[in-house]
């Protein structure tokens, strides 16, 4: 039997429809949000991104408003102007997951309709490999965080970003006089940066037990915005992933990110985001 044309042009409509309706593309159609805040650490402090070992907010990959690095609020101010003057930076430097219950109570007093969540690095860049946060320990405090902001504000999106791959810090700065003599000189990470020339096993094995536990607070990251629902996206391991390289980094203590390492670090995290 032959379908006349008219009706396979209806069902190629209906398909198309179907299909556009179930594509991640679908949520760029959520509006763009009004305000936003940001949970973490020192690297959404922007710190040493501007200055000698001071916090630089208006560089911060997700509320800063420095325009090379782009930020997630200028991205989102671009296409809604609304948000103007509505960006808060509640991270603070030398933060865990510990913190992030009281960061989220900051900002659900904000009343924002966007968050940002980064944090993990401190819990794994300790004074040495027995210091860490366990991966239990840690997953417990992101639900306790994540509840909060659920409960005070429900309509709020969320997105969480994978824990940075220190490991690839020490890949690539190992070879760097000046990020040797920087990691030594202010005990920088030392559970992961400590005896960074070392090629003894201990030190090998040591080094792949803390990327092991990096790799472990993602996989709880992962599951936690899982749970939170609908609202919480998780950036699928793409900060992780993304290999930067030692010009990304501060040439004043060869760990937190430069200006360029913002700019990266709010491209990769947006562009697995929501997508205004």
């Amino acid at each position: 039997m032959t379908i006349p044309r008219r009706v396979l042009a209806t069902l190629a409509s209906l398909t198309a429809l179907v299909l556009l309706a179930a594509s991640p593309a679908s949520a760029a159609a959520t509006p763009p949000p009004n305000s936003m805040a940001s949970l973490g650490d020192s690297i959404t402090r922007g710190f040493n991104a501007c200055g000698w070992y001071v916090d630089c907010t208006s560089r911060s990959f997700s509320t800063g408003d420095y325009s090379t690095v782009n930020s997630h609020y200028l991205r989102i101010r671009a296409v809604n102007p609304t948000i103007q003057g509505r960006n808060y930076n509640d991270a603070k430097t030398g933060a865990r997951s510990a913190d992030m219950y009281g960061q989220a109570g900051t900002t659900v007093g904000q009343g924002v309709e966007y968050v940002t969540m980064l944090i993990g690095a401190n819990d794994a860049c300790t004074s040495s490999e027995a210091t860490m946060t366990s991966a239990t320990t840690f997953r417990a405090n992101i639900d306790s965080a994540l509840n909060r902001l659920k409960a005070g504000l429900p309509n709020a999106r969320v997105a969480v970003l994978s824990v940075p791959d220190i490991y690839r810090l020490w890949y690539i700065g190992k070879g760097n006089g000046s990020a040797l003599t920087a990691w030594s000189t202010f005990g920088i990470c030392q559970s992961m940066l400590a005896n960074a020339t070392s090629t003894a096993q201990a030190d090998v094995d040591r080094r792949a037990r803390v990327r092991q536990r990096v790799i472990d607070y993602n996989a709880q990251l992962a599951q936690a915005c899982a749970a939170y629902g609908a609202n919480c996206d998780f950036d699928d391991n793409a900060v992780f992933n993304y290999p930067f390289a030692l010009s990304q980094v501060s040439g004043w203590d060869y760990f937190h990110p430069n200006t360029s390492g913002q700019a990266v670090l709010a491209s990769i995290s947006y562009a697995n985001g929501f997508g205004w």
